[in-house]
């Protein structure tokens, strides 16, 4: 028995044909967005990528792009289909390849979903390539002279500024690392000689930070250096003055725009997906209906359509049925292969 089957006339079909023509080109505009949200979180991301370790974070927008593009693909010629719908002439052409067509626009349904899917399931890999890339941009703080990385102070400073935050998890990351450069330090001096000598791996540690960490909002001039001493600050308490540099890690207020970002290109991705669905059920219906028009040459008489022929079990049931015929096919025709060969050797 098929399964939500619909009675159409004439009349119905033809609204059903013009409600799906529109639908499409509808959905041709939904595609141009997914593409769009997609190449802009490429961008978004590719100016991050100084501070990224790897580029597994773009297979989202990677996927975005593909999808709205296949999106506009399909839902293009499936328009076309619904308009030649309404003259048998035209719609004849279409009859072998609809079955196959809409086979592939449930697969395409599919990996639509899964794409909405990993736009909400990409912060971990996302935190992690963040946590390292910002630890190198770190280390890499001092190196203004060296080639390659003469741009990492710009980067890491403006970071700090636009997303107000300070170090990878918080402002104390800097206290682990030498991110002033020997070119700047007075190698004479007795006190620069004890830092470096104090330090097992020979690295000028210091309880400070650059001065993009300064929170411009606090009452006080912005205190960089000897963050932890307070003898060495009048007024002073570490413990109570954080409020003077930025509190939050970059990687946490990376990890908060991105994931604004990329929940609402899920939740967009998950809405074109609905549409989707929608346009290719209601093809489906089209397609039954047409095929059950009993007299072709009467346009006016009515005809059933449905969603499956038969019900879900018995519909999977024959799916099953003609994966192992096919799977049997196959095997007759390699051993049919061998048997040929066997003569030839022997």
């Amino acid at each position: 028995m098929a399964l939500l089957k619909v009675k159409f006339d004439q009349k119905k079909r033809v609204k059903l044909a013009q409600g799906l023509w529109l639908m499409n080109w509808l959905s041709v505009l939904a595609g141009i967005i997914i593409f769009s949200l997609g190449l802009f979180l490429k961008i978004e991301l590719r100016k991050r990528s100084d501070v990224m370790d790897n580029s597994e974070s773009h297979f989202v927008p990677n996927s975005l792009i593909a999808v709205g593009m296949l999106s506009c693909v399909f839902n293009s010629l499936a328009g076309k289909i619904c308009y030649d719908a309404l003259d048998p002439a035209k719609y004849a052409k279409w009859k072998p390849w609809l079955k196959p067509y809409l086979a592939v626009c449930v697969l395409f349904n599919i990996a639509l979903f899964l794409v909405a899917l990993c736009c909400f399931l990409l912060r971990g890999s996302l935190e992690s390539t963040l946590d390292q890339g910002l630890r190198n941009g770190m280390k890499y703080y001092r190196d203004t002279d060296t080639p390659g990385r003469c741009f990492m102070k710009k980067t890491m400073d403006l970071l700090q500024i636009e997303f107000k935050c300070c170090g990878n998890s918080g402002f104390r990351d800097w206290f682990e690392i030498q991110w002033i450069s020997n070119r700047y330090l007075d190698l004479s001096s007795k006190e620069v000689k004890d830092r470096i000598k104090s330090n097992v791996d020979g690295r000028y540690l210091v309880d400070g930070v650059p001065f993009s960490c300064c929170n411009p909002n606090s009452p006080r001039p912005c205190i960089q250096y000897q963050l932890t001493n307070n003898s060495a600050h009048y007024s002073y308490d570490h413990q109570t003055e954080e409020l003077n540099l930025w509190l939050h890690g970059c990687r946490a207020a990376l990890l908060s725009y991105y994931d604004g970002l990329m929940n609402s290109m899920g939740a967009a991705t998950l809405l074109v997906w609905f549409f989707e669905v929608t346009v290719t059920v209601g093809l489906r219906y089209l397609h039954t209906a047409l095929e059950g028009v009993s007299n072709p040459e009467d346009p006016e008489c009515e005809s059933e359509g449905w969603l499956l022929e038969k019900s879900i079990p018995e519909t999977w049931k024959a799916f099953l049925e003609s994966l192992k015929k096919l799977g049997k096919g196959n095997q007759v025709e390699a051993e049919g292969a061998d048997a040929g060969q066997a003569p030839e050797a022997g």
